[in-house]
């Protein structure tokens, strides 16, 4: 195969014959344009070439749309869920994904149920001390440190039903940890940002349940005392709770916006605090991955996507980089469809090679289902046969009602 650096390529051009990313992963097949986000996504992905054995096609390019699974998209006959796996992929793919480390997910669902019970204090006016929350923040970061691997596949495998507000706080923090502690920010300053995490989403205690449950579009009044939350959180975090500043005004800031957008006192840039920039990122990951009263999920490919194409909008560009880096283009607990046809659950990230995660095999290519913790365990950096031809939703392989 040749090279084609990936700054000569140009949205709308075709070619040929299949276009492959680090020689395996699929960017576009052969005469289907590649589009802008195509690029975009390279460049981001810092990937500086790719590889083909066709050349640049003469004439009108192809209006045929790229796979709907990505800029890295398998063939057609691969993308499709083949049928002959549903039946066994149904139960498999319904359990959470806790076979491997059920301890930690009992830590990891403890850890929910003590922040419902704090937030039930809270909505009820009584009386909380800030060493309940402590013991919680301590906890978590305790598990992120011993089995980071397995709390993040928690956010996307678990199964928590109710407390959501805890459970979505709870994600949030675990999420806006890790990408401080990538940062190598120091411990002081990362457990200012897991407390104001833990409780960035405090405000909405303090709004109508119809608010917060509403399926339709929101009135304007009912739009104003939604934004008004950090507001309120601000209050709760330094009045009631007496935490410093410092983690309050993450509460406060994780709705603005880096272009200076946001909500509520529409700061920009760098006047937003660093921890409330990286908690904005987690948050909206952390909202997209799971399902709310008003949309279904995203799966983590598409919710990665869906914060690639934020062109320094809501995000800060370098905060992004790093959650991006820190998480995986396919994030931990996300469930791929392999070039063989085979369906694995990605278990571990390479942050310098982000299309290929290690995976643990959940069926495999002859359509054997494996308990979650029994199929093989694939690094896709050494095993160089094997690519992933796209992310897939479990609901894709959902029994029939």
């Amino acid at each position: 195969m040749k090279k084609v650096a990936v700054e000569a390529l140009r949205a709308g051009q075709t070619f040929t014959e299949a276009v492959y990313i680090e020689g395996n992963s699929m960017l576009v097949p052969a005469g289907v344009a590649i589009r802008k986000k195509d690029l975009e996504h390279l460049k981001a992905w810092g990937i500086d070439s790719v590889s083909t054995n066709g050349d640049i096609a003469t004439g009108t390019a192809s209006s045929a749309p790229a796979n709907a699974g990505g800029g890295h998209s398998a063939a057609a006959a691969k993308s499709a869920v083949p049928p002959s796996l549903k039946a066994s992929a149904s139960k498999i793919l319904s359990l959470p994904a806790v076979q491997e480390n059920k301890s930690v997910y009992r830590v990891y669902m403890d850890l929910i149920e003590r922040l419902h019970a704090v937030f039930t204090q809270i909505a009820s006016s009584l009386s909380v001390e800030s060493r309940a929350i402590d013991a919680i923040v301590s906890r978590l970061l305790s598990a992120v440190r011993e089995n980071r691997d397995s709390v993040i596949g928690f956010i996307l495998g678990g199964e928590v039903s109710g407390h959501e507000l805890a459970k979505s706080s709870v994600n949030a923090a675990i999420l806006s940890t890790l990408t401080a502690m990538e940062m190598k920010l120091p411990h002081h300053r990362i457990l200012h940002i897991a407390t104001g995490a833990i409780l960035h989403d405090v405000g909405m205690l303090k709004l109508p349940r119809e608010i917060l449950e509403k399926k339709g579009g929101l009135s304007d009044a009912e739009a104003q005392r939604m934004k008004a939350h950090p507001l309120y959180a601000f209050k709760i975090v330094c009045k009631e709770l007496l935490y410093p500043e410092d983690v309050g005004v993450i509460a406060l800031q994780h709705h603005e916006r880096w272009d200076g957008d946001g909500y509520p006192r529409r700061t920009a840039g760098e006047g937003i605090d660093l921890g409330a920039r990286i908690v904005s990122v987690a948050d909206a990951f952390e909202a997209m991955v799971s399902e709310k009263p008003y949309r279904n999920s995203m799966i983590g490919y598409a919710a990665m996507k869906s914060l690639l194409s934020d062109n320094s909008r809501r995000f800060d560009p370098d905060v992004l980089k790093v959650f991006i880096k820190t998480m995986g283009i396919y994030p931990i607990g996300s469930i791929v469809l392999l070039n063989n046809g085979a369906v694995a659950r990605v278990t571990e990230v390479h942050g310098d090679a982000p299309l290929r995660p290690r995976i643990r095999i959940l069926i495999d290519d002859f359509g054997k289902a494996y308990a979650q913790d029994e199929g093989d365990a694939v690094d896709l950096m050494t095993e160089k046969s094997l690519f992933i031809a796209r992310a897939i939703d479990p609901k894709e392989f959902a029994a029939p009602a």
